[in-house]
């Protein structure tokens, strides 16, 4: 593992153009680009297998599809999810099981500073994201750096998510609460 991803994978601030990172940045975007281009007939779901870190049984990701590198999501068993995804997975995301994720469903592990002065050295940083099993994810809705969904969940469409939503709530709005 290069240093860049060390840091990356670490939560501290990393180079988001290393030359370190730009091998599995092309790895991902052959991928990304034979799944999201699919002729009718090609399986993308085997492809989806070679794309991301770990998969379970009866895992089903609907093109077009997007991610940072792929490698850094793991899926548990039966998740579903719909089309136009974005999984900024610089930091790790991890999908438990009986998992439902709308479309266009942002989840955005990678972040950049806030002071313009660090921000403009192409600087980044990365939490990672966790989602609980039998979640329902609603369409349109965007996960934040940091953030860990509980257990039984219901996380309503539009939701922007900036914090951790305990386990057996339904939470809905921007900022995301529990209701």
């Amino acid at each position: 593992m290069s240093t860049e991803e060390q840091r990356m994978l670490s939560g501290k601030l990393y180079n988001v153009y290393g030359k370190d990172l730009a091998k599995k940045y092309a790895k991902k975007d052959h991928l990304l680009h034979q799944i999201n281009f699919a002729e009718e007939g090609t399986d993308v779901q085997k492809l989806f297998r070679q794309l991301l870190g770990r998969t379970g049984n009866n895992v089903y990701f609907e093109p077009p599809f997007f991610c940072d590198f792929g490698g850094n999501i793991t899926v548990g068993d039966d998740v579903y999810c719909n089309t136009n995804g974005v999984f900024l997975d610089s930091g790790k995301i991890t999908i438990g099981s009986r998992v439902l994720i709308g479309p266009r469903v942002n989840l955005f592990a990678a972040g950049h500073p806030i002071d313009a002065g660090v921000r403009n050295q192409w600087l980044g940083f990365a939490k990672p994201i966790t989602i609980g099993d039998d979640v329902w994810i609603g369409g349109n809705a965007t996960l934040n750096p940091g953030v860990t969904i509980g257990n039984n969940v219901v996380i309503g469409s539009g939701s922007v998510v900036t914090h951790d939503i305990p386990a057996n709530s339904v939470a809905v709005g921007n900022p995301c609460r529990v209701i």
